[in-house]
């Protein structure tokens, strides 16, 4: 009885005696650190920061104390500060260095960002951890960018698990996965569009991958029914930076990218930003070519502390040639592309038959805080996609030697998108329970002010194992039509909210809704209509182990608007939008102190109002069914190694179609299993900086005719990697498909055999 009364008295006296600190760390540029060792000196205190940058020692020794702080090989910090018992005191510190500085201190000790990060502001337009969201999606990052020595979009988003690329006819770059095809339509979570201008990474500070029907807070014109592709670009900070990257390789690849960053004022209120590009490169097809070029500044300007002015802008332009879209008659005989008696690297159509294109990209943002709480988002954008001209070839194959040869041009044409948008975010609680809301509206404005083009003409038919010449461009001007078309214009009004209730701390549930007023206008004797669109999302997230590993479960809608239908008997059927509704459960873990991700769900994709045609009239009851896994794995589990890992199963059917032929057949363009796989390690101790890479990408074989009896054949495809990583420079050599694999992509383009890379880098 005494002793328990001692006990007692000496925890309470102790108790008594002691205090707590707390605080963050931050870059001097505004970003929160992670990793951080933080101790308090003499008291064998020690802790990290988390991925927020937080530390807090909750029982520290009254009086006055020094906290230090310690962050890889750069000088440590020091701090004195007075605790009194029984209080807390808040204690945060500013690394003088820049996140971009850190960035170059960790290459040289053999550390990188970790891959496990998913941090995103866009993801659920609000701050919302991996763990706490109910939606699957993956970030590639630009340091796993520069790992792969990735030049383009389609090379970097074969990084998540399930995707694979695919070129359009047009010249722009769609992405495949979850069965359904999505281009790259998002940038810093407002619209864009590379349909026929296709785009260039050098601005990327990463990838963001949205997976599922994704129209809630995207709407139709951002998201496909498979998900959303969002880029997020490289923005100011407050010092001076440059560097200057040099690529050269195979086919005459030539790559010249700069990255300059200042400050221009003297109280570093206004930040200045600028990357370019300039990209020229052979096609490994004895025809064809792609030279490109970019600018794309940026501005922040800190006019209070409360509002900040974000400003950047994107100019791309173009001149390459357009991949040949093969297509196969039921009687040729084909199965795949690997029985064409055509050479792999032997095009039918000449070089001049290319395309000229240019996009002109404007966005403005402003952000206030209306208190500690409540965060004021009103953003503005432009994209304006242009094409002077584009030659597109076609061969339609007879037999596994005869082809017909057609071309196709379209041009000028001239597309614009205007969006104004305005959030609020906040948060708050009712009672013990807190909310992270979201409220929104968005109006969006497509302008195609004009089209012009001429139809696919015929040129010929060739017996491809004779000799032939490759069709010019003079042959098919002399014979191809020209005509003007109008195109309708469009404008839609949206308003949705977000809601993520936070029963307890370790049970969330995301209440969400968006409305879709859609409008397309009149043009020439082609009436306008309207419709209206609900897209509902629920979400279930329960943190089994806190900060560690989550079950969730969501639903998810998306819909495309369809245009009214006039039928045989001279009726008209207003057509509802066509939606997909996604269900999905699965699990997230953080491991490691969040230097390991891992994600797995089972998801099932539904379409129930499909168009088809019944006897010549429009029905609309066509279903469509998507489901399979999603498993991935990424992170840095030990010092120096970085794995990215991941593997889908598809299975895409047709369940009620015009066609009762192809009813259960597997569905266009989707892969049943794809694997991707990326591992690099550098040296930690002698040679530091020193580090290898290898990767492999495997993708079922997909059918590229809904009848099924024609595919595109199953490949592995295997690349390697040799850098040396310095503060100053980095150089780094690539070898891509190294078992020099013939294969073709889900549209039936043919890659590219094996090759070799080189990139140096210099920075300032």
């Amino acid at each position: 009885m005494i002793l328990t009364a001692l006990t007692l008295f000496t925890v309470q006296a102790l108790a008594q005696n002691t205090a707590s600190v707390s605080g963050t760390i931050k870059t001097a540029d505004g970003q929160l650190l992670e990793g951080v060792t933080v101790s308090v000196t003499g008291l064998k205190l020690v802790t990290s920061t988390n991925d927020r940058g937080e530390y807090r020692f909750n029982r520290v020794q009254a009086g006055t104390q020094i906290i230090t702080t310690k962050y890889l090989s750069l000088e440590s910090q020091n701090k004195e500060v007075t605790l009194t018992a029984g209080q807390h005191t808040r204690l945060d510190f500013v690394m003088m260095e820049t996140s971009k500085q850190l960035e170059a201190v960790s290459i040289s000790s053999g550390r990188v960002k970790t891959l496990a990060d998913k941090k995103s502001d866009y993801v659920a337009r609000m701050p919302l951890k991996n763990l706490e969201n109910p939606q699957v999606y993956t970030v590639i990052s630009k340091e796993l960018l520069k790992q792969q020595i990735s030049i383009d979009i389609v090379n970097a988003v074969q990084n998540t698990p399930g995707a694979v690329a695919y070129t359009f006819p047009a010249g722009g770059v769609g992405i495949a996965f979850r069965g359904f095809i999505s281009g790259v339509n998002a940038r810093n979570g407002m619209e864009t569009s590379a349909s026929r201008s296709s785009l260039d990474i050098s601005n990327v500070e990463r990838i963001e991958v949205l997976k599922g029907p994704s129209g809630t807070l995207f709407g139709s014109a951002v998201s496909s029914f498979g998900g959303v592709v969002n880029l997020v670009t490289k923005k100011p900070f407050d010092t001076t930076s440059v560097e200057v990257s040099y690529t050269a390789g195979s086919y005459n690849l030539n790559r010249l990218t700069a990255d300059v960053n200042t400050p221009l004022d003297k109280d570093k209120t206004v930040l200045f930003r600028v990357n370019l590009a300039s990209n020229r490169e052979a096609s490994f097809l004895n025809y064809g070519f792609n030279n490109t070029y970019t600018i794309a500044p940026s501005l922040i300007y800190k006019s209070s502390d409360k509002l900040t002015f974000h400003f950047d802008a994107e100019f791309f332009n173009a001149k390459n040639t357009r991949r040949t879209y093969n297509t196969y008659t039921a009687a040729s005989g084909l199965r795949t592309p690997a029985e064409l008696q055509l050479d792999y690297t032997t095009s039918m159509f000449h070089d001049d038959n290319n395309g000229k294109t240019s996009a002109s990209k404007f966005f403005a943002q402003a952000e206030y805080i209306i208190s500690g709480n409540w965060k004021s988002t009103t953003l503005f954008s432009f994209v304006g996609e242009d094409v002077d001209y584009s030659y597109q070839s076609y061969a339609n194959w007879l037999s596994p030697t005869r082809a017909v040869r057609q071309v196709g041009m379209w041009g000028p044409i001239s597309n614009n998108f205007i969006n104004l948008q305005q959030n609020f975010n906040g948060k708050f609680s009712t009672g013990g329970i807190k909310h992270n809301f979201l409220g929104g509206i968005n109006y969006r404005y497509y302008d195609g002010s004009r089209r012009a083009g001429g139809n696919v003409v015929t040129l010929d038919t060739i017996n491809v194992t004779s000799n032939f010449a490759p069709i010019r461009r003079k042959a098919v001007d002399a014979i191809m039509p020209l005509y003007t078309t109008a195109i309708a214009d469009q404008q839609t009004l949206s308003a949705y909210a977000s809601d993520v209730i936070n029963v307890t701390d370790r049970l969330s549930a995301m209440l969400s809704l968006r409305v879709d007023r859609f409008e397309r206008k009149k043009v020439g004797n082609t009436a306008g209509y309207k419709q209206t669109a609900l897209s509902p999302k629920l979400g279930l997230v329960y943190q089994v182990v806190k900060d560690q590993v989550s079950l969730f479960g969501n639903y998810m809608n998306g819909f495309q608007n369809l245009a009214p239908v006039t039928q045989p008997d001279g009726s008209v059927l207003v057509l509802d939008p066509v939606y997909a509704v996604q269900y999905e459960g699965g699990v997230k873990a953080e491991l490691l102190n969040r230097k390991l991700s891992i994600t797995a769900s089972y998801y099932n994709i539904d379409i129930d109002n499909a168009t088809r045609t019944e006897a010549n009239f429009t029905v609309q009851d066509g279903k469509q069914r998507s489901k399979g896994i999603d498993f991935e794995v990424t992170g840095n589990p030990v010092a120096g190694l970085s794995i990215v890992a991941g593997y889908a199963y598809n299975d895409n059917r047709i369940v009620k179609s015009s066609n009762a032929a192809i009813e259960g057949n597997k569905a266009t363009t989707s892969p049943e299993n794809v694997a991707n796989f990326w591992a690099t390690y550098t040296l930690q101790n002698r040679l530091k900086g020193l580090g290898f890479g290898f990767g492999a990408n495997y993708a079922d074989k997909n059918f590229f005719t809904a009848d099924n009896t024609f595919y595109m054949p199953s490949y592995t495809v295997y690349s390697g990697t040799v850098f040396y990583d310095q503060s100053k420079w980095r150089l780094g050599v690539k070898l891509n498909n190294i078992s020099s694999k013939k294969y073709w992509d889900i549209g039936g383009n043919s890659q590219a055999p094996r090759n070799v890379m080189a990139s140096l880098s210099f920075r300032f």
